[in-house]
């Protein structure tokens, strides 16, 4: 039988001792995997059990806006192409399955109130998300999940509840494609840290084009990119898995992970 595998991140710039609660929630995905569960529904059940955990800045841990709004976002990628991702949803307690619905649609992404009015038609659970307390309420402790099934399929899933300092219209690398995660030919790669500064660097897609076309290894890219496209006071972090079950995570700052390999 093929290799499987999960990776899951807590954010760049968060505390490690949440590794902890990110190995339940793989461990988990892992015995999904094991009993026959897909890349794609695994990878959206690690992301969905990490939105629960109110420890992370993703669903019901999310910070507030300026405003004192609490707004999602979530992306999902599979790596034959199909994605599908939400920006600005309020009133979404696990944001990631809005956007894993999004794969069979025709339409990639959606947002704010549209996206949030798509859910409620399909029944997606709406609720007030409790904003995390002034003094725990940090923006780095965003969540990502990538799987690799039986059957060579490779799946991400991202969340996060955005930035504390920032305007409620803000979008950050996570629901970007190419920025906060990029999927193809058998790499899977997903992006934690300051999103502005992921987003100006196309990181996840730079780093995917190392070493697909350029040979280089996984923690070689993710090395390099880190150290030569950002200065050490932007956090910035990076998990990822390739078709032959190998996980790697990396990052310039505390970055709290996880994963699960079925050897």
């Amino acid at each position: 039988m093929r290799r499987m595998a999960i990776i899951a991140h807590g954010g760049a710039g968060a505390d490690p001792a949440k590794t902890a609660n990110i190995q339940s929630a793989v461990d988990a995905g892992g015995r999904s995997l094991a009993q026959g569960a897909s890349a794609l529904e695994v990878a959206v059940m690690v992301c969905a059990a990490l939105e629960d955990d109110p420890a992370f800045n993703a669903g019901t841990g999310s910070v507030t806006r300026q405003d004192g709004s609490v707004l999602v976002d979530a992306s999902v990628q599979t790596g034959d192409g199909q994605m599908g991702f939400v920006v600005s949803m309020p009133e979404t307690p696990n944001p990631v399955r809005v956007a894993a619905a999004l794969i069979d649609e025709g339409v990639n992404g959606l947002a704010g109130m549209g996206a949030r009015a798509w859910a409620d038609e399909r029944g997606f659970p709406r609720a007030d998300v409790i904003p995390r307390p002034p003094d725990d309420a940090k923006s780095g402790d965003t969540v990502g999940a990538i799987a690799l099934d039986s059957q060579g399929r490779i799946a991400i899933a991202t969340s996060t509840g955005g930035c504390s300092d920032r305007p409620p219209g803000r979008v950050g690398d996570v629901p970007l494609p190419g920025c906060g995660f990029w999927a193809e030919s058998g790499i899977a790669v997903a992006a934690t840290g300051i999103g502005e500064a992921i987003t100006r660097e196309m990181l996840c897609f730079r780093v995917h084009d190392q070493i697909s076309r350029k040979d280089k290894t996984m923690p070689e890219a993710f090395k390099s990119a880190i150290s030569t496209r950002f200065d050490e006071e932007t956090d910035v972090g990076l998990i990822g898995i390739n078709e032959a079950g190998a996980t790697h995570a990396h990052a310039n700052t505390n970055m709290p992970w996880a994963s699960w390999t079925s050897d």
